[in-house]
């Protein structure tokens, strides 16, 4: 029976490739990729000879059943992305079941992820993790989303295109201006950096030019503080509450809400509501 093969590739660097890998696409009989450019410079590198089949967000629909006929006559078929793992944040998810569904072989071969690769060297909490991939690209879409996250325990893994970083950032900063994030480019290349501090701290590394806004972004965010000893303000409304850091902190009451917020794990929209009295 013939097998689509998951393969992963270097997310930077060429050499970052397993063995296994470069002998699974040397002896398939075709590799569908979504940039033919890109995978041919990996090819030329380890001289795989492999014919190429152009598979991308824009043509799956109609590759996904020319290459479910070629699975099915019996030729064995490599899906790799641009970088990193193919179906993570990249297409092939189509492919992989409408596969399942013709009970055609499906086979991963492990590689780089750009998003773990990040995370492992970050510093932050690495024990429980949420990859949400690219947020939304409409501003109160990508609050929406979050408003809902960020009020979580789990690190958050987010890829990002340089045009969009400094204002997902302005967004994280919403939310919570204090909340440590990491940010990674260019991860295994040359010129890699990877960067841990408060969002406030990182847009002005961003906008100060010492993060240049080139390649691709990796933005994790810290997850929210677990409730300890909490019970002190068990007694006390949210009215009460977010007044007691006005008064204690002299903090304005759109800090004291966020404050709120984190200490109850709740939103912030919701604290808001209920010290506004907003139905």
């Amino acid at each position: 029976m013939a097998t689509l093969f998951l393969v992963g590739t270097p997310i930077g660097n060429l050499a970052d490739i397993t063995f296994r890998a470069v002998d699974t696409l040397k002896n398939v009989d075709m590799i569908a990729c979504e940039d033919t450019r890109v995978t041919r410079k990996l090819c030329d590198h380890y001289e795989i000879e492999t014919p190429l089949k152009s598979y991308h967000e824009h043509n799956k629909e109609q590759q996904t059943e020319y290459l479910i006929e070629q699975l099915i006559s019996g030729l064995n078929i490599a899906l790799v992305s641009d970088a990193g793992l193919p179906l993570i944040s990249d297409p092939g998810y189509e492919l992989v079941v409408e596969a399942r569904n013709q009970n055609i072989n499906v086979e991963t071969i492990p590689g780089p992820n750009a998003g773990l690769t990040a995370l492992m060297a970050s510093g932050l909490p690495s024990f429980t993790y949420t990859f949400l991939g690219f947020l939304p690209r409409k501003e109160k879409e990508k609050l929406d989303v979050l408003q809902e996250r960020m009020y979580q325990y789990s690190t958050l893994i987010l890829y990002e295109s340089p045009h969009r970083v400094t204002d997902t950032l302005k967004a994280i900063a919403k939310v919570d201006n204090m909340r440590k994030i990491a940010i990674g480019r260019e991860l295994t290349k040359r010129f890699e950096q990877l960067m841990t501090l408060p969002v406030e701290h990182m847009l002005e590394m961003i906008q100060s030019g010492d993060i240049p806004l080139k390649g691709e972004f990796v933005i994790l965010i810290e997850g929210a503080r677990p409730l300890v000893n909490h019970s002190w303000f068990e007694e006390l409304s949210i009215k009460e509450h977010v007044e007691y850091y006005i008064e204690r902190d002299q903090l304005k009451p759109k800090k004291a809400i966020k404050s709120v917020a984190l200490d109850r794990g709740m939103k912030t929209g919701e604290v808001y509501n209920i010290y506004h009295d907003v139905e």
